[in-house]
């Protein structure tokens, strides 16, 4: 079963992860789908994209039931920050409905779309610092653009929950909804893009993105180095912790 739902109908592909008993978690298939769903939309004649979850959740972040990684570490980080770079590559807009947790990765999944509108009950947190771990998918890039420095530095070093209602406050999110007139009010939004000229919402895409996207890859490029830097640090603490638990 793939962990990746693709339908479209009426100039709009409705993308939706689909790993609902375990809300949506990030694991290296769910990446993998992911990647070759956007690469079939690109594809195809889509005007529109709708991101979304089934089940409970957007996406809980990164399964931490599932093994360890092996292998290449940066080959893993860069394979998740593709995610990101197919999202702003897209000549369709993107739409993400966000419901539940959209957190750690998920959370950027969103960041990553054109627009986000989310369910009142969403919760939105980017726990990253407080696990000892560096965000990736260009929040460091894009977070700060929608809600400004300051209180991008807040959610990242304290790393606390903010609901729907609330991220719209902030300016993270377009709208906000009743969770259960999400799915409805972002087919309506995806709908009214759809009806547009499709080269002319790719430009508009384009032209905003144009002064974001060119130091986007930088950006992707210092959070995998981060990225790498921490995770051997957290490698080295969970060895000492074991060592002493063993002493």
């Amino acid at each position: 079963m793939s962990t990746v739902d693709l339908t479209v109908t009426d100039g709009i592909a409705q993308i939706r992860l689909n790993r609902p008993e375990r809300l949506n978690a990030v694991a290296p298939a769910l990446v993998d789908d992911l990647l070759t769903t956007l690469d079939d939309v690109a594809r195809g004649d889509a005007r529109v994209v709708v991101l979304s979850g089934n089940g409970r959740a957007f996406c809980a972040g990164h399964d931490l039931k599932e093994p360890a990684p092996e292998g290449d570490s940066r080959a893993r980080l860069d394979r998740l920050q593709d995610v990101t770079r197919r999202l702003r590559a897209l000549r369709q807009p993107v739409l993400a409905a966000v419901h539940g947790y959209a957190i750690g990765a998920g959370a950027e999944f969103a960041l990553g779309c054109d627009l986000i509108l989310a369910a009142e009950d969403a919760v939105f947190r980017f726990p990253e610092v407080s696990l000892g771990l560096s965000v990736t998918g260009a929040a460091s890039r894009l977070l700060p653009l929608l809600v400004g420095p300051l209180k991008a530095k807040e959610l990242l070093l304290l790393g606390e929950r903010v609901s729907g209602t609330e991220a719209h406050a902030l300016g993270l999110v377009n709208a906000v909804f009743p969770a259960d007139e999400l799915a409805d009010h972002a087919l309506e939004w995806a709908a009214k893009i759809a009806a547009h000229p499709a080269e002319a919402a790719t430009m508009a895409k384009r032209v905003l993105d144009s002064g974001v996207d060119n130091a986007l890859e930088a950006a992707l490029e210092l959070e995998v180095s981060h990225a790498l830097i921490t995770e051997h640090s957290a490698a080295v603490l969970a060895s000492t912790e074991a060592f002493r638990s063993r002493a």
